[in-house]
């Protein structure tokens, strides 16, 4: 499990697996850079071998650096490349039509609050990019949702970790490994909400552009 081998890297590494990890989340690679984040947090609060400050910044960067990243690979390569190769990253043509249908409405609002989403998180910046949203609003939205989540979230687990140094032997064990399962929880429970969200979100994307396929004369009428 994914979470069993980052954590041991952070330990180790620190900075640069957190880094890493939610640059390539930001950029379209499906991995749970917001899991590392709070992991660091809680290893920062539990041990003070991290600096929660630096998590905080690291996570901030790596966010928005790798957004910019995924941001121009949609505007560049464009809807077809994804179309061919999105499979690869589990960004399905369904997710595609998703995609389209949100950015024309709620552009901005995606941006921003799609750090907050797993499967936002990973392909809001691509999307951004395909559906060619602004560069200038999508850098500003952008920079201001990473810094919300990164400091919220990275916050929340230096509290969560504080709690847990202060007590001392196996009971400071069981909540640290309390702690971890709960985060494994929580990720599984926003996992299936968000596929039946993305489920709902496909069937109106389809209707709408039902609607619109249904609206365009064809050749000869």
């Amino acid at each position: 499990m994914f979470l069993e081998t980052i954590q041991p890297l952070i330990a180790q590494h620190g900075y640069w697996v957190v880094f890493l990890v939610i640059m390539l989340e930001s950029a379209g690679v499906p991995l749970p850079g917001e899991s590392a984040l709070v992991l660091a947090a809680v290893y920062a609060g539990a041990t003070g071998q991290l600096d929660i400050t630096y998590v905080i910044a690291t996570a901030i960067a790596a966010a928005t650096i790798g957004d910019n990243c995924g941001f121009w690979i949609g505007r560049i390569y464009g809807v077809q490349l994804l179309e061919r190769y999105g499979r690869f990253v589990n960004l399905t043509e369904s997710r595609l039509k998703v995609g389209r249908y949100l950015f024309e409405r709620h552009g901005a609002k995606i941006v921003f609050f799609g750090r907050f989403v797993a499967v936002l998180r990973v392909f809001a910046a691509v999307l951004a990019g395909v559906n060619k949203y602004g560069w200038k609003p999508f850098l500003f939205f952008n920079a201001a949702g990473a810094v919300t989540w990164a400091t919220l979230m990275g916050l929340g687990g230096y509290v969560f970790g504080e709690s847990i140094n202060r007590v001392s032997g196996a009971l400071g064990i069981a909540a640290l490994v309390i702690a971890l399962i709960g985060i494994v929880a929580f990720i599984f429970f926003m996992r299936q909400q968000e596929k039946r969200i993305e489920l709902q979100l496909e069937t109106v994307a389809e209707a709408e552009y039902g609607k619109t396929s249904q609206q365009v004369p064809e050749p000869g009428e």
